[in-house]
């Protein structure tokens, strides 16, 4: 998603770009069951996949905004909530397939100009022609580039081949996902409880169910995959039940589950040798607040607006001290969002922690000015984010050469 995002929005801004692809989506079809795999798109990243030519594909396809969002510590009883109302928003953020998007961000890649298309493809190895990297291809091609930009994920090779180091975390947990049916459909509400083993989350889609994203130590997840259904709903039932007028309300039905490991990774650097790394190639950070893919998408607009504006004071958009603008920036919001939410996450599984965590939640509940600090890094809107995320039209960012 991620790369194909910045591809489309670097070519908008009149470069001349490559995508290497190692596969090309599947088609989505809508009439398919929901997809495991869900993002929560905050407004900042959905006004950057509008500026990439997905957002109006992915609006017309099945998609659900939330406009509420409550998190409860172990049980109800302390509870944080924001409404989006409160802020003037129209929605805190909207929860899609990655399906969909990555299928609506490839057609956008497939129409837009000045995008040439290695597919199937793999970068074997990195050398450089008078300082420019070279990609050597599995198929056998070169290319030449005057910038490389890594978007290939967690275990990304183009990080490995620019030599960056990376930290990395494990957690000793797994996050269990699903797509689940309540008695009182859901209706737009993301909805988080802090239980012992680690977080559950309910996120609305579009029928009314929930996409649930589970937390649990790897030994936990695996022993609730070999659950049938009777016995995942008995505990999962168990664990989100609340007093009157609480929802989420019984779970009736579940579909297929799945875990995947958590982790979190941090690249020593995001810029080296005229390449750059965006997305998870550059930082992969705790599901706790659903903010992986977007910061991947701030990313690509930080990179595209640190870009033009090297090509409009006519320098050398690739030059070292440019790309290390670029990678300052993301790497200082990356870090605050991975190790903010490692903090939490210490914090708040423990129980012995339990009397502070019921304080820090009351305390952020009746400040106005801690609601609003969250709210707007948690919709992409903080100062500090790209232009796009803050809802400013790319071409006010552009100049008409082709480069």
């Amino acid at each position: 998603m991620v790369g194909a995002a910045a591809a489309s929005l670097l070519a908008r801004a009149g470069f001349t770009v490559a995508v290497v692809e190692g596969r090309e989506p599947a088609p989505f079809e809508a009439e398919q069951p929901v997809g495991l795999r869900v993002s929560a798109f905050s407004p900042g990243a959905a006004d950057i996949l509008g500026q990439a030519g997905a957002w109006r594909q992915v609006e017309r396809q099945r998609h659900s905004p939330y406009r509420r969002m409550v998190v409860e510590d172990r049980e109800e009883s302390a509870r944080l909530e924001f409404n989006a109302s409160e802020f003037g928003l129209e929605r805190l953020g909207t929860i899609v397939e990655n399906d969909l998007v990555q299928w609506s961000l490839w057609q956008s890649v497939l129409t837009m100009g000045g995008i040439e298309l290695f597919c199937p493809d793999r970068v074997k190895g990195l050398d450089y022609i008078n300082a420019d990297p070279v990609l050597r291809m599995e198929s056998g091609l070169t290319i030449e580039c005057r910038l490389l930009v890594g978007a290939d994920g967690a275990n990304s090779g183009i990080r490995k081949l620019l030599g960056i180091r990376q930290d990395h975390w494990e957690y000793g947990q797994s996050g269990l996902v699903s797509v689940v049916q309540t008695e009182t459909p859901n209706n737009g509400v993301a909805w988080q409880r802090f239980l012992e083993g680690g977080p559950l989350a309910f996120l609305p889609l579009a029928d009314g169910s929930s996409s649930i994203v589970w937390s649990l130590p790897e030994a936990e997840a695996a022993r609730i995959l070999k659950q049938d259904e009777t016995d995942f709903l008995a505990e999962l039932n168990q664990v989100i039940a609340g007093g009157e007028n609480h929802w989420p309300d019984k779970v009736t039905a579940c579909g297929p589950m799945a875990a995947f490991p958590l982790t979190m990774r941090l690249g020593e650097r995001y810029a080296a040798r005229r390449g750059v790394l965006i997305g998870d190639a550059a930082h992969v950070v705790h599901p706790l607040a659903g903010q992986g893919v977007n910061l991947g998408l701030l990313d690509a607009a930080a990179l595209v607006e640190v870009l033009v504006s090297a090509r409009n004071r006519q320098t050398d958009f690739a030059a070292e001290k440019t790309l290390e603008k670029y990678g300052r920036w993301r790497r200082s919001e990356a870090e605050i969002m991975a190790r903010g939410m490692h903090g939490i996450r210490g914090l708040f599984i423990p129980e012995e922690l339990g009397p502070l965590r019921r304080l820090g939640l009351g305390l952020v509940s009746s400040s106005w000015l801690v609601r609003e600090a969250f709210i707007k890094r948690a919709t992409g809107r903080n100062r500090n984010a790209p232009a796009l995320a803050r809802g400013e039209i790319l071409t006010d960012l552009l100049s008409s050469d082709r480069s």
